[in-house]
């Protein structure tokens, strides 16, 4: 069986032990296993909602035998105070949360795809009040945080603390640009993931991805990495010139301008 048809088999049966597991209203499918289908391949995981009465939230999240009888689990954390991520034995991968349904109006998700619910469960239930978790960062605040967060990883590094360094430059003003790539490019067709801007990336953004491995030259590279997104911010931004002074100062190891 191919894996996407196995992904689709797993949810219908996980839908089935809840039928048989009392509290049990809605199994509410996400992502690649909701409304995304088309995206479902061998490396797509399961990501769901389960949806309980008033009170039954609990036994669900502490015991985990409803979904064991879809299939036997091999591995199984809490990931979160509201569900877990878990390995069936068979390798299929998935992550979910258990919610009483009073609580999906204070939560942010994407729509889905309701795979079972109880007969006389309403499932307009699920249709998401809050659709995005984050509100998208002005082009200002992003080019801010970039610049100011190269200057402070810059001068980490020449502490000696490479690592928080790297992860300054690397990982978080990457993570700046990224966001920025809105402004400078049209996305490609591929989805957005609202909580995972890195998600589809390469699909979405393929002009600015050619550029992503100079910035993350690595543990060793932060100076080269810098000067990389520091040129690449400079030729789409208008750069204050001072940041730019102090920041190429400190990659070549001098004292930032006063």
């Amino acid at each position: 069986m191919r894996k996407r048809e196995l992904l689709l088999k797993r949810l219908d049966e996980i839908g089935a032990a809840l039928e048989n597991t009392e509290g049990a209203l809605g199994l509410l499918g996400l992502g690649s296993v909701g409304l995304e289908t088309d995206r479902l391949d061998d490396d797509s995981d399961l990501d769901f909602f389960v949806l309980v009465k008033d009170g039954a939230k609990a036994a669900f999240i502490e015991d985990l035998d409803w979904l064991a009888r879809a299939r036997p689990v091999a591995y199984a954390y809490r990931n979160t105070p509201d569900g877990h991520k878990a390995l069936f034995d068979d390798g299929v991968f998935c992550e979910f949360a258990v919610f009483e349904v009073r609580e999906l109006s204070g939560i942010p998700f994407a729509p889905g795809r309701l795979v079972w619910r109880r007969e006389g469960f309403d499932g307009s239930v699920c249709a998401p009040l809050r659709s995005d978790a984050v509100t998208p960062s002005s082009v200002e605040w992003l080019l801010g945080e970039a610049l100011t967060g190269l200057y402070v990883g810059l001068c980490r590094m020449r502490r000696g603390e490479t690592l928080a360094a790297f992860r300054a430059i690397q990982v978080q003003v990457v993570g700046n640009v990224m966001e920025l790539a809105r402004s400078l490019e049209a996305p490609a067709t591929a989805g957005r993931d609202t909580f995972a801007e890195e998600r589809r990336f390469e699909r979405r953004y393929p002009g600015l991805t050619a550029e992503l491995p100079s910035f993350m030259q690595g543990y060793g590279r932060n100076r080269e990495s810098a000067l990389a997104i520091l040129g690449f911010l400079e030729r789409t931004r208008e750069v204050n010139p001072a940041m730019a002074t102090a920041i190429r100062a400190l990659c070549e190891g001098r004292p930032a301008p006063a």
